[in-house]
């Protein structure tokens, strides 16, 4: 789409300024690695439990959102699209956007 969007499942639409941000943290550490959105970065072997932590902390500072206890759990963080939906949904629980 031209306006910067995609969709998830065909339902939600997911901001590239969320996307890219997050893309370019994960292979700033990596940059031999070209990720797709849905690729789990779980399986592929990159995360360990420290850089998982500073993707929360990542998250957190650059989108101004407060990642919760309920929200951390692996499958909010295994894709760029899923960790793009989880700002998503916390700026809209905030009721920002």
């Amino acid at each position: 789409m031209s306006d910067g969007t995609d969709t998830i499942d065909g339902t939600a639409t997911i901001d590239s300024t969320v996307t890219a941000p997050i893309r370019e943290f994960i292979t700033g550490r990596f940059p031999q690695l070209e990720l797709a959105d849905d690729e789990d970065i779980f399986a592929m072997g990159f995360v360990n439990s420290l850089f998982a932590m500073e993707l929360v902390m990542f998250i957190e500072k650059t989108f101004a959102i407060t990642v919760t206890n309920e929200d951390l759990q692996l499958d909010n963080f295994r894709t760029i699209k899923a960790m793009a939906a989880l700002v998503d949904g916390s700026r809209a629980m905030a009721g920002q956007r």
